[in-house]
C-alpha cells in the first residue's frame, strides 16, 4: 500500500495538532488507511474519536476537517477511509458494503484501543452523510462505543432501497433489482464489475440537492479530491445490492444507555433521515437542527457545523472515570 504522505487534504492543516498516516485492518482483513491527528502536547491517556463519510467521500474531505477540528478540541482523532475506496485497501475499488462498511468503524475503534495514549473505554464515533447511517448502526452493535454523533445523515439502505422520501413503488423496487440482477451476469461475463458514469457532472435539470453536491465535490476551492468517487470516479453499477434488502438502523434503540447525538441542517433535503433516526432511538438522545442549514453546509462550512456542541457533547460522555 502507497500512502500519500504530502498534505493533500481540501483545508489548511492546523499547527495546534500532530498528524500521521497509519493503516490497521478491520475484520475482513481489509488494510485500511487512515490519518491519526493528535493534540500537540498532550499528555495522559486522551479520549478519542474515530471518524468517517459523507458517502462516496475520502478522509482528506470532511471526515479529515471533522478530525482534525476535534483534535484540537484535545481529542485523539482518526479520519478513515472506508474500505474499498481512497487509500483503503479492496478489490474491486469503489464498492460499499452496509456490513463491511460498518465493521470498518469497529476496526477503528479497534485501532485506537491499542494507541497507547488512548484511554480504550472513551472512545466514540463520529459520522458524517452516508456514514452518519454507518455510525449508528455500529454503535448499535459494537458496546464498546461509548457515544456517537451523526452530522447530516443518511440511512444509504433506506435511500437505496425505497429512494428518496420513500418514493420508490414496488413495481419501480422490483425493476431495480431485475436490472441489479442481469447486470450481474455481465459483471461475471467480464470478469470486472461495470461502473457509471463520473459522478455529478451536472447536465443541466438536476434537483437542487445534487446541484449542491457537485458545488462542494467538484470545486477545488471547497471539497473536489482526485481520490473522492463523488468528485472523480464511480461506484460500481451493482453497489446497490447489498443496500436493498438490509435496513441498518433496526436496532438503532440498542445504541441506548450510551449517547446519541444528531446533527443536521433545517433546509436539508436529508433532514427526514435524522429525525426518523432520533424517533427511533431511545433516550439519551440529542437531535440538534442547524437553521438555514443545507446538507452540505455541515460538510465544511466552519461558520455552520456546530464544533463547539460536537466537543462539549464528547467531553461529556468520554470524561474520565
Amino acid at each position: 500500500m502507497q500512502l500519500t504522505q504530502e498534505w493533500d487534504k481540501t483545508f489548511p492543516r492546523s499547527d495546534k495538532v500532530d498528524h500521521k498516516k497509519v493503516t490497521f485492518k478491520n475484520r475482513y482483513g481489509i488494510t485500511l488507511a487512515g490519518d491519526l491527528y493528535l493534540p500537540k502536547n498532550a499528555k495522559g491517556k486522551l479520549a478519542a474519536i474515530a471518524v468517517s463519510g459523507p458517502f462516496g467521500a475520502v478522509k482528506e474531505q470532511s471526515s479529515g476537517l471533522y478530525a482534525q477540528t476535534m483534535a484540537e478540541r484535545g481529542f485523539a482523532t482518526l479520519a478513515f477511509d472506508p474500505s474499498y475506496t481512497g487509500e483503503s485497501g479492496g478489490e474491486p475499488r469503489n464498492v460499499a458494503s452496509p456490513d463491511i462498511n460498518i465493521e470498518d468503524f469497529s476496526a477503528a475503534v479497534d485501532f485506537l484501543g491499542l494507541q497507547p495514549n488512548v484511554d480504550r473505554e472513551r472512545i466514540g464515533i463520529l459520522g458524517i452523510c452516508g456514514w452518519g447511517g454507518m455510525a449508528l448502526g455500529a454503535a448499535a452493535v459494537d458496546k464498546r462505543i461509548k457515544a456517537v454523533a451523526a452530522s447530516t445523515m443518511y440511512d444509504m439502505t433506506r435511500v437505496m432501497s425505497k429512494g428518496y422520501d420513500d418514493s420508490m413503488t414496488p413495481e419501480q423496487r422490483q425493476q431495480t433489482l431485475e436490472q441489479l440482477s442481469q447486470q450481474r451476469w455481465t459483471d461475471a461475463e467480464k470478469g470486472t464489475p461495470a461502473y457509471g458514469p463520473v459522478s455529478l457532472e451536472l447536465k443541466g435539470g438536476e434537483p437542487q440537492f445534487v446541484v449542491e453536491y457537485a458545488a462542494y465535490y467538484k470545486s477545488k476551492d471547497r471539497g473536489f479530491h482526485p481520490r473522492a468517487i463523488n468528485s472523480n470516479a464511480a461506484w460500481t453499477l451493482t453497489t446497490p445490492l447489498s443496500f436493498m434488502n438490509l435496513p441498518i438502523l433496526t436496532y438503532v434503540a440498542e445504541i441506548s444507555p450510551r449517547p446519541l447525538l444528531i446533527v443536521h441542517g433545517e433546509k436539508a433535503h436529508s433532514r427526514y433521515f435524522s429525525e426518523t433516526a432520533y424517533a427511533a432511538a431511545a433516550e439519551p438522545k440529542e437531535l440538534m437542527i442547524i437553521p438555514g442549514a443545507n446538507h452540505t453546509d455541515l460538510y465544511d462550512r466552519l461558520d455552520v457545523i456546530p464544533f463547539d456542541k460536537l466537543a462539549s457533547f464528547f467531553q461529556q460522555h468520554l470524561a474520565s472515570a
